[in-house]
């Protein structure tokens, strides 16, 4: 007589999780890629609506390329403790030329998924820096949107979120990457 063996095996069990636990990295992976991809629009618009004055916030009139200045209107409305060292630099000239190559920079190292290390750096602190600019917030005693995006942006470097719908991967095999690191 044949025995039929009812107990079930570990086999299965280990496949079912094994499975489980892919489609949950795989999902994490693509919701912090497209987190990647949104924060870099949030960079990648305000310099092109302060270049070209594309009316959002900017005028045409007010555009960077029409001689405005896009520092100018929110550094001079600094409130809170710094807001004296804020509105003596709003308008100059090595600031609007810092503020809008960081803008770019960081809005293309987003969409791209490349050089995630110092864009999450360089970006979180040009959010800290805006977000010192008017204190308080409005909404909260200390925190807003600025300080959230501040620490996303840096989980999107821990994570590798450059390596999922970006070039992150080829990115980081550059000879320029492999001498220098911290460009990845």
């Amino acid at each position: 007589m044949t025995q039929i063996n009812l107990t079930p095996t570990a086999q299965p069990v280990r496949e079912m999780t094994t499975t489980r636990f892919l489609s949950r990295e795989v999902t994490a992976r693509y919701l912090w890629a497209i987190t990647r991809l949104c924060l870099g629009w949030t960079f990648l618009w305000p310099f092109l609506d302060k270049l070209f004055g594309l009316g959002h916030q900017t005028t045409v009139a007010h555009a960077w390329l029409n001689g405005g200045s896009p520092s100018k209107g929110f550094l001079s409305g600094a409130i809170g403790p710094f807001a004296g060292i804020y509105q003596s630099i709003a308008g100059a000239g090595w600031v609007n030329w810092m503020f809008m190559i960081g803008l770019l920079g960081i809005a293309l190292a987003l969409l791209l998924g490349i050089g995630m290390r110092i864009a999450a750096v360089t970006g979180a602190i040009l959010l800290v820096l805006m977000w010192s600019a008017s204190l308080p917030p409005q909404d909260d005693i200390f925190m807003d949107n600025h300080i959230v995006y501040a620490i996303v942006l840096l989980g999107l470097a821990v994570v590798g979120a450059g390596n999922t719908l970006g070039l992150g991967r080829w990115w980081t095999q550059t000879s320029l990457v492999r001498r220098f690191p911290w460009l990845a």
